[in-house]
Formats: structure tokens, sequence, C-alpha cells
């Protein structure tokens, strides 16, 4: 009997199947948290089949981009064919190769299974492919660090290095009541007319893997200074903020890039988006918390 184990982040189910199948369920505790009863019956937004027999080889392809992947010193390299998105992700010992179909299906295959499977390849596979799909449902994992206060959740966006980690700590730390989503790569959508984080199976290096959702009360983002100060955003200046957050390979592909955008707008029509100059202390999360929920 062929195994497979079903999920549901952000409103989207999915499924993976074959050999992969055991490898979330023992290998990768993020997703359990995020588990569904396998259901044959249930309709999936998205359907992993592993341990496929996939080769790029003669197969017309075009370039879209190519990017390092530094957590296992792979290179990834994202392509188009007429008929798929391929995703390869290759080191020195491996390559694993994803495709989605482009027609919208959700049909996904990869190679990776048995001897050959990388943990780290498989989860950051699954977390492309997701998204292709999901920015199809105006939805998309944004790269930053979540607070939730006062039931409501805060974003907080930066360059890798540039102190989101840091600060919702201090947040943790310092304000009553603040407790951590997701602290690298919680997803935004549209909810019953509100725009929503949603905790995920991706939390970069700290484990926080929460099957929640919550109304997104504020964005801001980080940039490290000599001083503490913060200011609201106009709508121009809030595209140029959230927009590097959102996943940058779809910037090389039209239909991608104009759903992303779709995605980007839903947000910024409805959140507010702030600029934190700051220093790593607890007055730059009192200021921020103050600023956000005082008005």
């Amino acid at each position: 009997m062929i195994s497979m184990s079903d999920y549901i982040v952000a409103n989207l189910r999915f499924r993976v199947v074959g050999p992969a199948s055991e490898l979330f369920t023992t290998h990768l505790p993020g997703f359990k948290p995020f588990t569904v009863e396998a259901d044959a019956c249930s309709k999936c937004d998205m359907v992993v089949e592993s341990g496929c027999e996939l080769s790029i080889d003669g197969v017309e392809c075009k370039e879209l981009t190519r990017f390092e992947f530094s957590e296992s010193e792979a290179e990834c390299v994202f392509l188009r064919s007429e008929e798929h998105y391929i995703l390869t992700i290759t080191n020195a010992e491996q390559q694993h190769i994803f495709t989605s179909k482009r027609d919208d299906s959700g049909c996904v295959r990869t190679n990776a299974g048995g001897a050959n499977m990388n943990p780290s390849f498989v989860r950051f596979g699954v977390w492309f492919m997701l998204n292709i799909v999901a920015v199809q449902h105006s939805v998309a994992a944004v790269h930053s660090s979540v607070i939730v206060c006062h039931n409501e959740a805060v974003m907080f966006l930066g360059e890798s290095g540039t102190g989101k980690s840091t600060h919702t700590r201090l947040w943790r730390e310092n304000i009553e009541g603040a407790t951590l989503l997701n602290d690298d790569s919680p997803f935004v959508g549209v909810q019953n007319g509100q725009v929503v984080a949603f905790g995920s199976p991706w939390s970069g290096k700290t484990p926080c893997y929460k099957n929640e959702s919550y109304p997104i009360r504020a964005i801001v983002r980080l940039s490290q200074a000599p001083h503490n100060s913060m200011r609201r955003l106009r709508s121009l200046f809030s595209v140029g903020a959230l927009l590097p957050s959102l996943p940058p390979a779809f910037a090389f592909d039209e239909k991608l890039e104009d759903a992303v955008m779709n995605v980007l707008s839903a947000v910024i029509g409805a959140v507010p988006v702030y600029h934190l100059e700051c220093l790593p202390n607890a007055a730059a999360a009192q200021l921020s918390h103050d600023t956000i929920f005082c008005v």
C-alpha cells in the first residue's frame, strides 16, 4: 500500500504520497501540528508524488533564476518548460528535482525517495512548490518573524541579520502577553474579509510550529540604527517594504509575479505598514508596541 500523509497550511490542503510521506511523519516534526487525517476522497490543493523517475535532460526549459540554498551548501535553479515549473536543488552529492504542472492542478512530482532523500531539500522543495500553488489562491509565504499580541499578529520584516528574531524576542521579554507565531516563514492570506497571518511548518532555526492564525494588526520593516524611531509608510513605500519579503524567485515569471502582486495589494490595502529604525533594546520593542496598539 502506498503511504500518504495530508496537511493543511494556511487553509491549503496538500498531500505527500510515496516514500517522502514517511520522511514527513518521522523526521520533520514541524509538520505534526498541521497533520490531518489522510483521506483519498478529500480534495487537495496540491499533491506531491515522491520517488518518481525524473530527469530534465532533453527537456526544453527556460532558466528563470538561480540562487544559493545555504542551509545545505546547494544551488537551486528555477526553470519553466511548456507544461511545468521546475526546481532543482543540487549539491556535490545529489540532486532533487521538483516539478509542478502549470495548469493550476497542484500536481507536483519529485525524484526524492529512498536512500537519496535529503530532508532539507525535501522540506524546501515542498515549501517552494506550495508557494506556487498558494499565490494562485491569494496566499503567500512572507520572510518575517511574527508576534501575537492582544489576539492580533504583528509581522516584522527585514533582510537576514537585520534583527527580526531579536526584536520579537524583546517583545516576548518586555510586552505582557506577547508570543511568537513563527520566526521565518508564516503565510499571509485573506480569510473572511480580513488579512490573516498563518503559522507554518517552516520556522527557520527557531522551532515554532503553531497551527494558528490571527488578523494582522501591522507590518513593520526593521533596519538597524543608533536610535529608535518609527513611522508609518505611504502606499508606494509600503510596496517597497513588503515586496522583498515575498518569494523573490517568482519575480522572474509573469504569471507568478502577477499573483504575488495581487497578494501584496490585498495586504497593503488593509494593513498599515511601518518602518522601524532601532537598537536591539527593550525601548525599541516598547516603541513599536505603543505605536501600533496605542494609536
